[in-house]
């Protein structure tokens, strides 16, 4: 809701106005084309792959351990066409997905009750800024002494890392409610479950959706590590075994595979986000960009 008065469409035109020396109406500036900025991005990873296959090839990196670009993404090419990398993306995603979704289900129904209640809040501050920075990576003793090494303990991690962004980021979207548009319609007669779904939730809903994308990375962060250091089946085992039968061209290929995913579900949940939420300013924003 605007209540500032922005004159920014009468700016917009006056500048389209016919000018009073000429009678015409004024050049609107040109945007640069949408391609130059991908284009510049795909010279920048062209110029430094070209720069990392010489130096493999030239000796400047040992080949031994650091195979030519060229040979890394042929093996992932091999890889991408075979049932057992889309098997161990599975495993990983499966892990991922009942992680995030757990703490998803958990962590926005209590933020809204303590974003809320402001004594609820300052009750449970505490006990969140004590388990918020213990590093979930610690806890693997833990989990794999209760949930052994299997999926559960993927979960386990993978939940308690992902509660935290998602509850804070929830609670302080119910706190940023602007109490005129709140009053508003509470002096409306407007019922509580009205309130919440049509001024609380819509209000909330930027913050919720970015702590879901930041939840999303840091479970594909605890999905791999868990599967590295544990044994978890998944990429991080797959990325495990090529090292320990000394092959790194198919180490590094399957690297390339974990990162590909991660930027995958980060603009997945982009495109997610700037499609329901298309409404609210920032999207207007970075859509006319």
């Amino acid at each position: 809701m605007n209540w500032s008065g922005s004159s920014a469409p009468e700016r917009a035109t006056d500048l389209a106005s016919p000018s009073p020396s000429t009678g015409r109406a004024a050049a609107a500036p040109r945007r640069a084309p949408r391609f130059s900025d991908l284009g510049l991005r795909i010279a920048g990873i062209v110029t430094v792959l070209a720069i990392l296959e010489i130096a493999s090839r030239a000796g400047v990196l040992p080949r031994a351990w650091f195979p030519p670009i060229s040979e890394i993404y042929l093996e992932f090419g091999k890889l991408a066409f075979g049932w057992p990398l889309w098997l161990e993306i599975g495993r990983t995603l499966g892990g991922w997905a009942l992680g995030i979704g757990i703490a998803t289900l958990c962590a926005i129904p209590l933020g809204v009750l303590l974003g809320a209640s402001r004594i609820a809040y300052r009750l449970a501050k505490a006990v969140i800024e004590f388990f918020r920075p213990v590093p979930s990576v610690a806890l693997i003793p833990l989990a794999v002494l209760v949930y052994g090494t299997g999926l559960e303990m993927k979960v386990f991690l993978i939940t308690f890392a992902t509660f935290w962004p998602i509850l804070l980021q929830t609670i302080y979207g119910v706190q940023d409610v602007d109490p005129v548009a709140r009053d508003t319609a509470r002096s409306y007669g407007l019922p509580p479950l009205a309130r919440f779904t049509q001024i609380t939730l819509p209000s909330a809903a930027p913050y919720i959706a970015t702590g879901l994308r930041i939840a999303s990375a840091i479970a594909l962060v605890l999905a791999v590590t868990a599967e590295l250091v544990v044994g978890a089946p998944g990429l991080g085992q797959a990325i495990v075994v090529a090292q320990s039968n000394a092959n790194p061209t198919r180490m590094y290929a399957l690297i390339i595979v974990a990162g590909l995913l991660g930027w995958a579900l980060n603009s997945g949940f982009q495109a997610v986000e700037r499609r329901l939420l298309r409404w609210h300013p920032a999207q207007r924003q970075e859509a006319g960009k």
